[in-house]
């Protein structure tokens, strides 16, 4: 090989090499030391015993208490991305098909994004607390002589992911719905289907890329999330995320914390690799971008 041929072999990593460096510096380097924690041992004084103890990983694999709020984290997660997709596809639609007003229907689609997550999750305590607005019409309109409850339950935690969610799965949808030739449909309702019939059998099929790009990505934030079930949720909907926090932040428990955080990771893995399969990760790329 020339010299020149070389030089041309190696361009594609040099220019790649800022990239690389930060992916291993902030995600390959962490993951790998959380790794290894997973295996140290905590002892009764506090510290963290160095070494290869498996006792992490059996307490999590075998306490039915952790099976149980992680098979409750991934039915929050499927119920949500399932209520973001009834909702979103509607949205996406409208907008897809809308004419002349489209980029400010998609400026105020990503208005949500310009306000704190924490703030929008919060904001719904003043909305359905003891005290909010839903509370305070009631009584004003004489339904109810005292405030309702509405707060601190699965439904509320649901809620507060689909107003965090939905806007990442109508942006999916739409990426999509927007790359289809909208004479197709012409096409189909000129050789005698109905419209709706033209719609599920044409603009539907090939949409259903972007729907499950929105649906994997919902699931995934969905799944990982901490903060919603920590504001909005009571005692018993903690989601696995808060177990994290909770054997690393409160219990300084980082042996553990790493074990459970990796345990989530793999089966978070595991639905992206099924995704990838059948799928594949162009049309969620697409979606993102």
């Amino acid at each position: 090989m020339s010299t020149l041929e070389a030089r041309d072999a190696r361009r594609p990593w040099i220019l790649l090499s800022p990239a690389l460096t930060a992916i291993a510096l902030l995600l390959i380097a962490p993951l790998c030391f959380i790794v290894v924690y997973s295996f140290w041992l905590r002892t009764a004084t506090g510290a963290d015993m160095a070494g290869f103890h498996l006792d992490n990983w059996a307490e999590a694999l075998t306490d039915p208490f952790y099976r149980d709020i992680l098979l409750n984290t991934l039915k929050i997660a499927a119920v949500t991305t399932l209520v973001c997709a009834l909702m979103g596809y509607p949205a996406a639609y409208f907008i897809a098909r809308s004419k002349g007003n489209k980029a400010i229907l998609l400026l105020l689609l990503m208005l949500p994004f310009w306000i704190s997550y924490i703030i929008r999750t919060m904001s719904w305590i003043n909305i359905l607390g003891v005290s909010g607005a839903f509370n305070s019409f009631f009584m004003w309109v004489g339904i109810t002589s005292e405030p309702i409850q509405m707060l601190y339950n699965e439904t509320t935690v649901i809620l507060g992911l689909v107003h965090f969610l939905l806007p990442f799965m109508i942006l999916n949808i739409f990426v999509s719905l927007d790359g289809i030739d909208q004479t197709l449909e012409d096409a189909a309702t000129s050789l005698g289907a109905t419209r709706w019939k033209a719609f599920t059998e044409v603009t539907l099929p090939l949409s259903l890329p972007g729907l499950a790009a929105g649906g994997l990505l919902c699931f995934v934030l969905g799944a990982g999330t901490y903060i919603t079930p920590l504001v909005l949720g009571g005692p018993t909907d903690a989601m696995f995320a808060n177990l994290v926090f909770e054997a690393i932040i409160t219990q300084l428990d980082w042996p553990l914390g790493s074990a459970l955080s990796l345990m989530l990771l793999a089966v978070l893995g595991v639905l992206v690799a099924i995704y990838n399969r059948y799928l594949g990760m162009a049309q969620l790329m697409k979606g993102l971008g």
